[in-house]
């Protein structure tokens, strides 16, 4: 138990003493709330617990408070005041902080990792970008959000699986084959003309007169044209004369494998995993897209109309009804998202998460309705909205890349600001917040850039670790260290700030809010370096030395855990 929870426990008991005394009524008591005063002055923590059950004991506040204060037997307690219309002030003797430091030093580097008695099994679903073309700086972000996010919850003691949706099917794919195909043919009509000029781009390729006619929806991305090149590297003219539905056929399976592979490697180098890659082809090849529709329409949530099949959603809350099957016998796309989702809860998920894009907001309410429809609750499935990512260079907004003139790709990013500044600027702020990412402040090796800042923090402590090292200071055992040396402000703020940590964790879990552990590793980063420059290690008294030394340790664990949680490296030399 950390000291809330037996702060929390010891109200509670002393209520029901009072009650037992006749000092209060009986009642039922709500939950204990516990917070950290904003001035030092008020206390270690505050209670509105009075007021909160002044209804339910029918008493007056401050009575309920000086009930409280009277029977409380809490050895941690140095005194208590009563402020204002009931909050209840509590001081602590120090003696809570070094047994709280003791806990978190025994728990050496898992410090962070909570257990749960029976964790809840859930599904997180990021990224899910068409492979069609490279991943771009939104994807990135979540990317970057999605992978902390499962980290985090893993850490809260939930059982976690981590889903990346292929969409492999449909006219996405076709589009590509087509695309591919029509640059295939350009380039070799170029290379018939004099070669392939070396400053080739999209635009220059587009105002050709080729004889090919680029398809109305196809992709014109640059890494297209990269795509054939390799084609015809590789395969040359072979392809040229075959028929050309058996061309788009084979440039269909060739592109969507190198666009997979690509993007797979860029994830990979991102540090993103996932656990399962989960195509939707498989879904039309199984015929589970029309099964699910047919068994909605056997249970009466979907009806015929017009010769299509339409999902009576409007009765869960949608605002029309949608349409699942096409009157040519073609699913739609929310057709599969259904029989996905299906196939989600069928495999034992308990919740589902998935990260979207903002531009998805209007599609909450029909997939809710689908998953109702399938005779789930709708809290079952949430959706995360991740809004937009606006790039910063040297002051100016970027719009597009350098080498291609588009849209920036995450590879970019990375080469440009590296992986740790990129995942940690993504998760730095709250997921439905515009994200406003300052390259220039990025790439800075300075304490102005926030992930520099924080893995100094670590770097400095190992450092400090090897210092000692070099002059044979041995570390003693935790249980042979005086912790209660640590009496300077510095230290028992550092403390408090470590004491934090676990319930940070579930938190922000339970609140999907990546960006808190970035916010409280940065602030438990500042907290050391305003140790670091008020208390020395060297040169000072054995026990306070010793003391100092577990303080740093159990520092560098938490900031080392933190930043694994946004899978940011903790290094040890900067």
């Amino acid at each position: 138990m950390d000291i809330k929870d037996i702060l929390s426990a010891s109200i509670k008991a002393a209520a029901k003493s009072a009650m037992d005394k006749g000092v209060l009524k009986e009642g039922i008591l709500p939950e204990v709330q516990l917070e950290v005063p904003p001035q030092k002055e008020f206390g270690d923590f505050a209670s509105n617990f009075a007021m909160q059950s002044a209804r339910s004991l029918k008493c007056n506040p401050r009575m309920i408070a000086q009930a409280i204060v009277d029977n409380m037997d809490c050895a941690y307690i140095d005194k208590m005041e009563i402020a204002g219309p009931g909050f209840i002030n509590f001081y602590l003797k120090q003696d809570w902080m070094y047994d709280m430091l003791a806990k978190i030093l025994a728990a050496g580097e898992n410090y962070g990792n909570l257990t749960q008695d029976n964790p809840e099994k859930i599904q997180v679903e990021y990224v899910s970008a068409n492979p069609t073309g490279p991943l771009h700086v939104g994807h990135g972000r979540g990317a970057a959000v999605g992978s902390s996010m499962a980290n985090l919850l893993k850490a809260a003691g939930y059982n976690v699986t981590r889903e990346y949706y292929i969409n492999d099917a449909g006219n996405q794919m076709n589009n590509l084959a087509a695309s591919v195909n029509a640059r295939y043919l350009q380039l070799l009509a170029l290379e018939e003309k004099g070669g392939v000029p070396e400053n080739l781009t999209v635009q220059s390729l587009d105002a050709m007169d080729l004889g090919v006619t680029f398809p109305e929806n196809g992709y014109h991305g640059y890494d297209i044209i990269e795509t054939a090149q390799r084609i015809i590297r590789i395969y040359g003219k072979e392809f040229v004369n075959m028929d050309e539905q058996e061309r788009l056929v084979k440039f269909r399976t060739i592109a969507y494998q190198e666009k997979l592979a690509a993007l797979k490697e860029d994830l990979a180098d991102f540090r993103v995993e996932f656990d399962e890659w989960f195509s939707e082809q498989t879904l039309h090849d199984a015929g589970k897209i029309k099964e699910s529709c047919l068994m909605l329409k056997e249970q009466g949530y979907v009806y015929e109309k017009d010769g299509a099949l339409w999902l009576n959603s409007t009765q869960y809350g949608d605002d029309k009804d949608r349409v699942v099957i096409r009157d040519n016998g073609i699913p739609t796309y929310f057709a599969a998202d259904i029989a996905y989702h299906r196939n989600k809860f069928e495999r034992g998920f308990a919740h589902v998460i998935n990260l979207w894009g903002a531009d998805h907001h209007g599609y909450i309410a029909r997939m809710k309705a689908a998953v109702k429809a399938l005779g789930y609750e709708p809290e079952q499935l949430e959706v995360l909205l991740l809004q937009m990512v606006r790039l910063y260079r040297n002051g100016s907004m970027v719009k597009l890349s350098k080498r291609t003139g588009e849209t920036v790709t995450i590879r970019e990013l990375i080469d440009e600001v590296g992986v740790d500044a990129a995942r940690y600027f993504f998760c730095m702020r709250s997921l439905d917040s515009q994200l406003d990412f300052d390259m220039t402040l990025a790439s800075e090796k300075s304490n102005e850039n926030p992930v520099y800042y924080v893995q100094y923090a670590h770097a400095r402590i190992c450092s400090i670790m090897r210092g000692l090292s070099e002059a044979n200071i041995a570390v003693v055992p935790v249980e042979q260290v005086k912790l209660n040396t640590l009496v300077e402000e510095s230290e028992l703020d550092l403390i408090k700030k470590l004491g934090e940590y676990p319930e940070m964790i579930a938190s922000a879990a339970k609140e999907r809010a990546v960006h808190r552990v970035a916010t409280y590793v940065f602030e438990l980063a500042g907290m050391f370096h305003s140790f670091y420059n008020a208390c020395r290690i060297m040169g000072v008294d054995e026990d306070l030395q010793q003391a100092r030394i577990a303080l740093v340790t159990a520092t560098k664990n938490t900031i080392k855990h933190a930043l694994g949680i946004l899978g940011v490296n903790a290094p040890e030399r900067m």
